[in-house]
């Protein structure tokens, strides 16, 4: 069996905010294809690993590098790397008044393309999407998760993930207020998703209830800035048994 081919290393990766030490020399891999699962109790650096990986500049990075497909990424911008395929879904989303979702998405989709979608290139596109998704075509109408309960802005989130289709997609919390029916439709869109395209999946999740829909190759815990533990799916179950003080 072929091995697949390493899509993202982070090497020793020490990062800062506002001027306080977070991540304290973080080592993890990801292959191409793969999906991988970050866990780890609150305030451990899940977050900041995400934004960082993204290139947030609030987040600095004062030692280690991002390597993603063979580059060095550590130091270019938000909008390069996500040119480059890299997608962050976030835990606690923006709202936009007065920008719909199919405008912020085909926005962001010409963004990412050297030939720009039409309007009505986009829209049937969009509707085919949101088909396979099984999302009410209305929901493309509404301003950009303006008055969306927990589970309507991580469906919104998943909408973006398919539109966009990135190489990696770094899942930061996915599965957070959302009800059993939205975690569902979530799990089973990030799969559908990750069948078709082959994209690579970083989930990060104090939970493993999401991963029950998912393939999960690697699961990774972080402790303090640190990664401390990996292993396979069978390492979140001992998790959700036991805790992270076993």
């Amino acid at each position: 069996m072929t091995k697949n081919k390493l899509l993202i290393q982070i090497k020793d990766l020490e990062v800062t905010i506002d001027g306080k030490e977070i991540l304290k020399g973080v080592n993890l891999e990801v292959n191409e294809g793969e999906v991988a699962v970050l866990m780890g109790p609150n305030g451990s650096g899940k977050s900041t690993l995400s934004f960082a990986l993204m290139g947030h500049p609030k987040y600095i990075i004062t030692k280690g590098s991002i390597i993603y497909k063979g580059e060095n990424i550590t130091k270019i911008s938000p909008t390069e790397r996500s040119k480059k395929g890299m997608f962050l879904s976030f835990q606690y989303p923006s709202e936009i008044a007065g920008v719909t979702i199919a405008n912020f998405l085909r926005t962001a989709l010409n963004a990412r393309r050297k030939e720009k979608l039409n309007p009505l290139e986009f829209r049937k596109m969009l509707k085919e999407k949101m088909k396979e998704l099984h999302f009410d075509e209305q929901f493309a109408n509404r301003y950009l998760n303006e008055g969306f309960s927990g589970g309507e802005k991580k469906k919104a989130e998943m909408l973006q993930l398919a539109v966009l289709q990135p190489t990696l997609a770094i899942l930061d919390e996915t599965d957070s207020g959302t009800d059993v029916d939205a975690l569902k439709i979530i799990g089973n869109t990030i799969k559908a998703i990750q069948k078709e395209t082959k994209m690579t999946v970083l989930i990060i999740t104090h939970y493993n209830r999401i991963l029950q829909y998912l393939d999960v190759d690697k699961v990774y815990v972080m402790e303090q800035g640190k990664i401390t533990r990996s292993g396979d799916v069978k390492l979140a179950h001992e998790i959700e048994k036991t805790g992270y003080k076993k």
